[in-house]
């Protein structure tokens, strides 16, 4: 079956399933690349699992961006989210060149979806790694830090980039890490920093979070500075259980996390709001393997089955991860994890997910099997705190200097200009 067959009975399925009883309103997006390999492929395997999805189909990516939307979305495709507020979203390539913004970015900050969870998980030794115990949910605050992308060209030689760190942003995903926690059974939340050096924005980060982990005394928390932290996550995985960090540095190190698996190419992620979700593998779209049927779904999958746990279907979740850990341990791989003497047979993508649909209803042996309660997610979405208002008193002001001279000669004029008002303090150069 070629692929616009395949994508034509996707959609005719889709089309059965959009009627009333319980179903859940999904937004689905095809992607581009591998995307509408892997997401028909993950679809066809839920709904063979019992999952209740009511889809609505909209088209996102590379043709929308070449179309002149530069953020790759249209109204039509906005309707759909604020509607449904669960997005299932398959990769997309962002065009090369400026212009053309990020995809993702753009829609956390619309639906305010400040969660990133992800989940690192080994499945030695079904899957090659050095770290075989390895089981670490990383939590990455989604809308604030050098993400917020505030750059300024100050001069002709230096630019710019604004780091913004707010007390309810912190909160929020400190206390989202807690509850995730919590609900998990998870029993450690490590908070990742450089409040060493930036000791306002990080400090800000650490402080929340040193405030808030004393309302949760049934988990033990701890903190490390950044760089060591993410030593620590390369030898040592298997120490941590959840760990919590600002936007880039929790962008970064869960892609190190998920590569230390075994493969990236296994990594789900959860994008989480007040006003909705987004559910996405956290690989790209690899134009160069599209459409070859090799492709590994297992990324895509497993997001699915954390989209069916924030839906309410538990029983759906479990039964596509258990069939999907059996499948991995009975050898039946995709080209990218396959290896000689471990691997039992290698697979493309539509033979990977019709192994899956054989194997539900049973669970793996070796591999732990799974199981999820209605409280797999945290109860409720975490608000700030009343915001408190404290006087402000003016105490100096910055101003920046476009400047060839030396300092002395800069100080020189800058001081011609003082008065009882102003006063020249410091003057740091970059």
């Amino acid at each position: 079956m070629d692929m616009q067959t395949e994508n034509a009975c996707s959609t005719a399925l889709f089309d059965d399933l959009k009627k009333p009883g319980g179903a859940t309103p999904v937004t689905v997006s095809f992607g581009d690349g591998i995307g509408p390999e892997i997401m028909a492929a993950s679809l066809r395997v839920m709904f063979a699992a019992g999952a209740k999805l009511a889809v609505e189909s909209i088209d996102v990516g590379e043709r929308v961006y070449r179309a002149g939307h530069t953020a790759g979305i249209t109204d039509a495709a906005w309707d759909s989210l604020r509607r449904t507020k669960v997005f299932f979203k398959a990769p997309i390539t962002t065009p090369q060149g400026g212009g053309f913004k990020s995809l993702n970015v753009t829609i956390r900050k619309s639906l305010g979806l400040f969660a990133n969870v992800r989940p690192c998980v080994a499945y030695a030794p079904f899957v090659a790694t050095r770290h075989p115990d390895m089981d670490v949910v990383i939590i990455r605050e989604n809308e604030e830090d050098l993400y917020a992308g505030i750059e300024h060209q100050q001069t002709q030689d230096v630019v710019q980039c604004l780091k913004l760190i707010t007390r309810p942003g912190c909160e929020k995903i400190v206390r989202y890490a807690f509850e995730y926690a919590r609900a998990n059974g998870r029993k450690r939340v490590t908070c990742f920093t450089k409040d060493n050096i930036m000791k306002l924005t990080d400090g800000l980060f650490h402080r929340v979070f040193e405030e808030i982990a004393g309302e949760y005394p049934d988990i033990a928390h701890d903190h490390a500075i950044v760089d060591i932290g993410a030593a620590r996550l390369a030898t040592a995985p298997e120490t941590f259980d959840v760990i919590v960090m600002p936007n880039l540095y929790g962008d970064i190190l869960s892609d190190v996390a998920a590569e230390l698996t075994g493969s990236i190419g296994l990594g789900p992620s959860a994008n989480v709001g007040a006003h909705g979700a987004m559910f996405e593998a956290i690989h790209g779209s690899a134009p160069q393997i599209a459409g070859q049927d090799i492709a590994n779904p297992s990324g895509l999958l497993l997001a699915g089955v954390m989209m069916l746990i924030h839906s309410g279907q538990p029983d759906a979740a479990a039964a596509v991860h258990n069939a999907w850990l059996k499948t991995i341990e009975d050898g039946i791989h995709t080209a990218d994890i396959f290896k000689e003497g471990v691997s039992r047979k290698k697979v493309g993508t539509r033979a990977f997910a019709e192994a899956i649909i054989e194997r539900l209803g049973q669970q793996p042996s070796s591999l732990m099997p799974v199981a999820y309660g209605e409280i797999a997610v945290p109860a409720s979405i975490p608000e700030p705190s009343p915001r408190r208002i404290k006087a402000k008193q003016l105490v100096g002001i910055d101003v920046f200097v476009d400047s060839t001279g030396s300092v002395e000669e800069l100080a020189s004029q800058l001081r011609q200009d003082e008065s009882g008002l102003i006063e020249l303090v410091m003057i740091t150069n970059r």
